[in-house]
């Protein structure tokens, strides 16, 4: 299937510092592009890849599970460990928790991360019904667009695959019991006001890691997606003055390199 018009993958070549990008459940590296282009322009190099069975049609996410979006972020990791001198990864939502997972393994060939609206769960009685309910429903209606923003919009699917959302309840299990494995500088931008992912999950994260170096931000104004709503900006920046605190060259090569993507 042909990848929706503006949920391509995105790469900059920049300087030797990476950042990888991983966008959330149902989504696509749309919802974080504006966020990758500001990095690439001071300097970056960005990967924000396209996972498996995202940004096509719902029908392709069905028959994928979380190994295979977990794998597609590992190998960018690989790929950004082999190009750059430090590597930082950045997620929301889902992505946070593939950040996560990726900290909890990789340990030192990360330097931090940063989540917006990290998932840790799978909320609601419906979830437990997960198991047995996927075999008689096949989808429920869609978790894309919560912006308070107006005229934004997120380009995402408007169901979700009860087999996905299966995997994705086991997945965050997983990682639920790999956060005390992580242990990087760790910035958390949560919104008090999220209609797909409670507060309550990046509570759950804060207070499991073995991270010591930890910046909690309220995103008042914006909703889930806060990548693409009035928060933006600030998301932009906080990470930005992360990467300097703790990167050694940032901004190296800011005039320099390529993008690719659509």
């Amino acid at each position: 299937m042909p990848v929706l018009p503006g949920a391509e993958p995105y790469r900059h070549e920049g300087g030797e510092v990476g950042v990888l990008l991983c966008h959330g459940f149902t989504g696509s590296p749309q919802s974080m592009r504006p966020w990758a282009e500001y990095l690439a322009a001071h300097g970056l190099t960005v990967a924000l890849p396209l996972l498996p069975g995202h940004g096509t049609r719902w029908q392709d996410l069905s028959v994928t599970g979380w190994q295979d979006w977990y794998a597609e972020v590992d190998r960018e990791l690989h790929a950004l460990r082999e190009r750059c001198s430090q590597v930082f990864v950045f997620g929301l939502s889902m992505g946070g928790a593939l950040a996560l997972r990726l900290a909890a393994r990789h340990g030192d060939a990360i330097s931090g991360l940063v989540l917006v609206n990290p998932g840790n769960k799978v909320h609601g009685l419906a979830a437990h019904a997960l198991p047995v309910a996927r075999h008689f429903v096949p989808t429920i209606p869609g978790i894309a667009s919560d912006i308070a923003k107006e005229g934004s919009v997120e380009i995402g699917y408007d169901r979700v695959p009860l087999h996905a959302a299966h995997s994705l309840r086991k997945f965050f299990r997983l990682v639920d019991g790999e956060l005390p494995q992580v242990t990087q500088p760790l910035v958390v931008l949560h919104s008090p006001q999220d209609h797909v992912v409670p507060p309550a999950d990046s509570a759950r994260v804060l207070g499991r890691v073995s991270s010591t170096d930890v910046t909690e931000i309220l995103l008042e104004q914006s909703y889930h997606v806060a990548t693409l709503d009035h928060d933006a900006d600030r998301i932009f920046e906080e990470s930005l003055a992360f990467l300097d605190r703790l990167a050694t060259d940032v901004g190296a090569g800011s005039n320099e390199g390529k993008a690719t993507g659509g």
